[in-house]
């Protein structure tokens, strides 16, 4: 009760987790001492190097004059389509968050600019503000997504594997909610005619940053580098384009900065990491997966069943917990389980990942609901009538992706022949 006390008083979540693992710990008699072999652990594993590196790429790219180019390149390319601008939205909402791994990031960083855009272009306030809002968090799904990548730590799971598998949910997921996007503008908003000149001037614009997902798929794929080394590169190039291609950034005034805000946020990932591999630990040798999986077989055998439940559980998991957090304290916990019921653990990956972007954006305390109220300076209640036809579309998306898992697991064994 002490312990939930002090989290509901604004305690920082990894000092809660912390304290839980050492009482644990302290209650079985066992040296606090394995509380500081699992951050010891946590150091060998290679693949937690892609995260600082990629995140670092993310906060460059959201800092120079990334953005703006990416969205005149997606509306010289789109906005002759109906809801051409909003596809341009969805595009480059889903583009930000693969990198920074920072859903809310994505509406502070870009919803002015395009809230302000969809609205002269004719769109509905209402409209406009669902649909930046439900945007913030579509990247999660796309590689190099720092979510994926700590799944794939966390789960024991190959992180090549889960980038596959992120692609096709992601891209269903934009097909939905195009689609919408696509009938609410044939009411709303005017189409803008195709330009060549303007499309290649804006092509020659982003020239430099378009091949970026294609250098780090590639180099992964055709054998060229690890995950962790791709992240290497990635940081390089965004660097070298954003400071002597572009001069976005000043080399010793900006960059600094842009690394250390970057930092504290892997710094906050890496500690809430920590912790919660401790309490895992411990939650682990007190059998808690065992105990768990017996309780869900009295209630159901069924998969379908299991997976309504999962779904349900991880939702009201995604209101409460950053995506973080809930990555490294849930999944040890129902892996194991999910096993036992047939699920594949890449697939719960992204079943996990999908079930957590939505939550973000469900009433009544999802955390893009408070960012957007904030960042557009309109009450809750309003940002959450906004974003509800939204969310039935992604429930529905989610049902998909949960129950075709060829959606996930179809492309990696075409890809890969794994089994």
């Amino acid at each position: 009760m002490g312990l939930a006390a002090f989290a509901l008083l604004g305690a920082p979540l990894f000092t809660v987790i912390a304290a839980i693992a050492l009482w644990g710990f302290w209650e079985e008699e066992i040296s606090a001492a394995a509380f500081i072999i699992e951050l010891y652990r946590m150091t060998d594993a290679p693949t937690l190097l892609a995260i600082p590196f990629f995140t670092f790429a993310g906060f460059l790219m959201a800092e120079a004059g990334t953005p703006g180019r990416l969205t005149r390149l997606a509306r010289a390319a789109l906005g002759w389509m109906p809801g051409g601008l909003a596809l341009v939205t969805l595009a480059t909402c889903a583009f930000f968050p693969a990198f920074s791994g920072a859903s809310g990031a994505t509406i502070v960083a870009l919803g002015g600019l395009l809230f302000a855009a969809l609205t002269q272009d004719g769109y509905s306030e209402r409209f406009s503000l669902g649909l930046v809002t439900t945007g913030g968090g579509l990247g999660l799904l796309f590689p190099p997504s720092l979510p994926l990548i700590l799944y794939g730590v966390v789960a024991g799971v190959n992180i090549d594997h889960l980038f596959i598998a992120g692609i096709v949910p992601g891209f269903l997921l934009i097909l939905i909610l195009s689609i919408y996007c696509m009938k609410i503008a044939s009411t709303e908003a005017p189409r803008t005619p195709f330009s060549r000149p303007e499309f290649s001037a804006a092509l020659k614009e982003a020239g430099w940053e378009l091949p970026l997902p294609a250098l780090i798929l590639g180099g992964i794929y055709g054998g060229l580098y690890t995950p962790a080394e791709a992240s290497v590169v990635a940081a390089l190039y965004v660097l070298i384009v954003e400071v002597w291609v572009f001069h976005d950034l000043d080399l010793w005034d900006e960059v600094p900065t842009i690394a250390r805000e970057s930092m504290i946020l892997v710094g906050v990932i890496l500690v809430i990491l920590g912790a919660s591999l401790g309490l895992t630990n411990y939650l682990v040798d007190q059998e808690a997966p065992q105990r768990i999986l017996e309780a869900v077989r009295s209630f159901s055998t069924s998969r379908y069943t299991f997976l309504l439940g999962l779904n349900l559980f991880l939702l009201a998991v995604g209101c409460m917990m950053d995506i973080f957090s809930a990555i490294v304290v849930i999944v040890p916990l129902i892996v194991p389980i999910a096993k036992e019921f047939g699920i594949h653990p890449v697939h719960l990956g992204i079943i996990f990942l999908a079930n957590l972007e939505i939550g973000y954006i469900t009433p009544p305390v999802g955390l893009n609901l408070f960012i957007a109220s904030n960042r557009f300076g309109k009450p809750l209640s309003e940002i959450w009538r906004t974003t509800l036809p939204f969310l039935i579309l992604r429930l529905g998306a989610l049902a998909l992706i949960t129950y075709f898992a060829s959606l996930s697991l179809g492309p990696l064994r075409w890809l890969t022949g794994t089994p």
